[in-house]
């Protein structure tokens, strides 16, 4: 059976860097580590590992950590014994046994259970696991991908998760940036869900509605905007206008635009003085240039800056 190949829709620099850096290193089978918010599309850069990988004919595993009740987590990964608990009539195979040959996606890895964070660390190092209630260990080859949400070396300092699994499959870490970052990517990506959502029509976007969907600052990132555009499509013809699209795009203010882009910075307590100045000039400064469709001259005007320094500011924060 041949594998259909997969594509990332891209034409962000970084994200290509991104790419570029990931086809690198996939014919290896180092653990890797992607980060980013919710719905910046992690599960699809598992998924474009796996099939670009030579293990692409094997079995791809994809489990999100945060949807299993704890209780039934280690079964469900590691499997068991027929008796080895009140309800297990038969002897089960665990997602890892499943996954032998081929990749398994471990998403929300910061909700996994502290208690269990030991046993997966055992599995990941001796390539072999133990069913629940088992007394011969079971041999697997896979591949580990593993998402993370949150800042993985901060709960590690926090103590609610463990340094050396942390450091074990933290080998290669994939930093996704969120779509706010990426906003040249907006329109590439809304002509795509239309073509999925409505296959049989030519649609056509209004440039004010265009200009509204490329400053919005999408805070459920990719999912949220094909959510929009697949709410879109069950009204439209063949035109989207600015009144076709949700309020809360249509009517943003700058401020919230800003306290979006700025979530973490004005939510994390943990964060300095000086790295919340950082985050907010730096989302003010991209918010400028999506104002000014890329004028520097005009961006740095909006905010009352020295363009000199406006420059100068641009290349400090590699925003160039």
């Amino acid at each position: 059976m041949q594998i259909k190949p997969l594509t990332i829709i891209t034409q962000n620099e970084k994200m290509r860097k991104i790419i570029s850096s990931i086809d690198h290193i996939i014919a290896s089978d180092s653990s890797i580590l992607l980060i980013g918010e919710t719905g910046v599309g992690k599960e699809l850069f598992a998924e474009y590992i796996h099939r670009t990988s030579p293990r692409h004919m094997q079995p791809f595993i994809k489990v999100g950590l945060s949807a299993l009740p704890a209780e039934l987590l280690e079964s469900e990964l590691f499997g068991h014994e027929k008796g080895a608990f009140t309800s297990a009539g038969n002897e089960k195979k665990g997602l890892f046994e499943l996954a032998d040959g081929g990749s398994i996606f471990l998403d929300d890895i910061d909700d996994f259970p502290y208690q269990l964070q030991s046993k997966l660390l055992r599995v990941l190092e001796s390539r072999e696991l133990m069913r629940i209630g088992g007394q011969t260990s079971i041999p697997i080859n896979v591949r580990l991908i593993t998402a993370s949400k949150n800042n993985l070396h901060e709960l590690v300092e926090r103590g609610i998760f463990r340094a050396d699994l942390y450091y074990r499959i933290n080998v290669v870490p994939v930093d996704i940036p969120p779509l706010r970052e990426r906003s040249e990517d907006i329109p590439l990506l809304t002509e795509y869900y239309l073509k999925k959502f409505l296959p049989e029509k030519e649609i056509k976007i209004e440039n004010d509605a265009l200009r509204k969907l490329i400053h919005y600052q999408w805070p459920g990132n990719v999912r949220e905007l094909r959510n929009v555009i697949q709410r879109i499509a069950l009204f439209i013809s063949n035109e989207i206008k600015l009144e076709d699209l949700p309020s809360e795009i249509r009517n943003e203010h700058p401020m919230q635009s800003l306290a979006k882009a700025c979530h973490r910075c004005l939510t994390n307590d943990e964060m300095t003085f000086e790295e919340v100045v950082v985050c907010l000039e730096k989302n003010m400064i991209q918010q400028s240039l999506q104002e000014s469709k890329g004028n520097k001259t005009q961006a740095a005007k909006l905010l009352k800056m020295n363009f000199s320094t406006f420059r100068d500011k641009l290349k400090k924060y590699s925003l160039e």
